[in-house]
């Protein structure tokens, strides 16, 4: 049964959804060699329209936020106009569509925009090399000074700034999965032992600061967060990270965020330090409107709304393969099965 996922959802003030479901951000390296987005992203996103909101595929706030190829830019005039043609044709359809926001500190690479160096709290290199790109391995990083992390707050909120003039209906930060956010926010990739470092309150300083800067720059209503307790990519686990997460959880309940969205591929995936899943653990401290993720079925998503798990349900690859996806739930069609090769079409 589906039925909590057709329900309307009150976001905010000026948005409702017209279902709760959500397209999760999916990166598909679809943007020109300016990181502008294409006529292809247009019609891709079009095609989803009547999700109750997308979430966009990451756009890196400014060149040195760049991880891997031909993924789409909110920092020129191009790339804002390149976007207007994106939420032009999503709102010509009914939809309604969030920028997520994103720098990938250290799983940067200076290949994309000629620098010397990445940026990240520490000089603690990731393991691997760049997808698509694998002669690229991934470099020590510079750990960010004050000076520098202070304009990383500025390039976030002029980006959220950027999302709004490009027509978006609000952003998404991108503070999971690794990436720069998500990198101050666990033991093993932060060592600092100034104020971004060595305890929760120093190591949420900077998220927290993105957050409130962003929120102040286009309205709390239109700021949302993706965030990742639990660490299992691009990022090794500590103990420790539960008092952060405690601390940054407790912080955000004050806020009044669009949403909150927990990032993880696979939501049965427990963690013993937050004792149990990622979900359990954010709802367990966080009471406003929340979007879950992670291998669910139209089913098991809808039952875990019902059951007060999370609010919205956001999903990813069958989305790729399923343009319908919100029409084929409700008249109970069989969905086209996910495979890796769609990663490589427009779909």
């Amino acid at each position: 049964m589906t039925e909590s996922l057709f329900q309307p959802f009150v976001l905010n003030a000026t948005l409702t959804l017209d279902n709760r479901i959500l397209m999760a951000p999916l990166t598909r390296c679809m943007a020109d060699d300016n990181l502008v987005p294409t006529q292809a992203m247009a019609d891709y996103y079009a095609r989803r329209a009547d999700t109750g909101l997308i979430i966009s595929e990451a756009a890196i706030i400014r060149p040195d936020g760049q991880g891997y190829p031909n993924t789409p830019g909110l920092f020129s005039a191009e790339q804002i106009a390149g976007w207007q043609n994106v939420t032009s044709a999503v709102h010509a359809k009914g939809g309604k569509i969030f920028a997520q926001l994103w720098h990938t500190g250290r799983v940067a690479h200076p290949h994309f925009f000629g620098g010397e160096y990445v940026l990240a709290p520490s000089a603690k290199k990731v393991n691997g090399s760049v997808p698509r790109m694998r002669e690229l391995t991934y470099t020590v990083p510079k750990p960010a000074t004050a000076e520098e992390i202070e304009q990383l707050v500025a390039d976030y909120a002029l980006a959220a700034e950027n999302a709004i003039k490009a027509g978006f209906d609000g952003v998404e930060i991108h503070g999971a999965n690794g990436y720069l956010i998500d990198q101050f926010l666990h033991y093993s990739s932060n060592d600092r032992e100034d104020e971004f470092g060595s305890t929760p309150e120093n190591m949420t300083r900077f998220p927290l600061a993105v957050v409130d800067a962003v929120a102040s720059q286009i309205g709390t209503d239109r700021t949302a967060l993706r965030v990742s307790p639990g660490a299992y990519f691009n990022i090794e686990g500590d103990k420790r990270d539960r008092q952060v997460f405690d601390h940054f959880l407790a912080e955000l309940e004050q806020r009044e965020l669009a949403f909150l969205h927990i990032g993880i591929f696979d939501d049965s995936m427990e963690f013993d330090y937050l004792g149990g899943t990622a979900s359990n653990y954010v709802r367990s401290r966080y009471s406003k409107t929340l979007v879950g993720v992670g291998s669910y079925t139209a089913e098991t998503g809808s039952e875990a709304i019902h059951n007060d798990k999370f609010d919205l349900l956001a999903i990813g690859r069958p989305l790729i393969a399923n343009p319908d996806y919100v029409e084929k739930v409700k008249k109970g069609v069989a969905l086209v099965e996910y495979s890796d090769t769609m990663l490589a079409e427009l779909v």
